[in-house]
């Protein structure tokens, strides 16, 4: 690798980072006046996304510490502040009496879609400067590199 490519590389990692922490501000500053923070918008997205076998939004608790990447108390203090908000709830795990999953409520799911109307005004906002064919190559730019990145077991993220 040239200078010029290490020096490209860490230019792109740093205009990432600071494109990365604009977005989420900005997300944040949106969502405030719903009164959620990115992180229990982070776990309704991941919780609307994991139907158990009745077609509902379900997964256990430990399976979505594990799904945010958190420690499981860390996720049970995000599910307690969304099941006080209404937006989740805790159930029996029908499978083990000694589990509990978290069920995405109807309120949940209209929060969600507040969260998605959100996350599309702020990414329209900060990306439209930028052509769609630039917005295109960018993100399959993006893409490659996650996926070469997660290619290298030692990389993965533990599970």
């Amino acid at each position: 690798m040239t200078t010029s490519s290490v020096d490209t590389a860490a230019e792109l990692a740093d205009t990432l980072t600071r494109a990365m922490k604009r977005i989420r501000r900005r997300t944040m500053t949106r969502l405030e006046p719903y009164g959620i923070t990115p992180a229990q918008a982070r776990a309704l997205r991941v919780l609307a996304h994991a139907p158990d076998h009745e077609g509902r939004e379900a997964m256990r608790l430990s399976e979505l510490a594990d799904h945010l990447h958190i420690a499981p108390r860390s996720a049970t203090t995000v599910v307690d502040a969304l099941e006080e908000s209404g937006l989740v709830a805790r159930t029996p795990d029908p499978a083990d009496r000694r589990a509990v999953r978290v069920v995405l409520t109807p309120a949940g799911r209209a929060a969600l879609e507040r969260i998605h109307q959100v996350r599309h005004e702020v990414a329209q906002e900060y990306f439209a400067p930028i052509s769609p064919s630039d917005q295109d190559a960018l993100l399959q730019a993006l893409r490659t590199a996650e996926a070469a990145y997660d290619s290298v077991p030692s990389r993965r993220p533990a599970r």
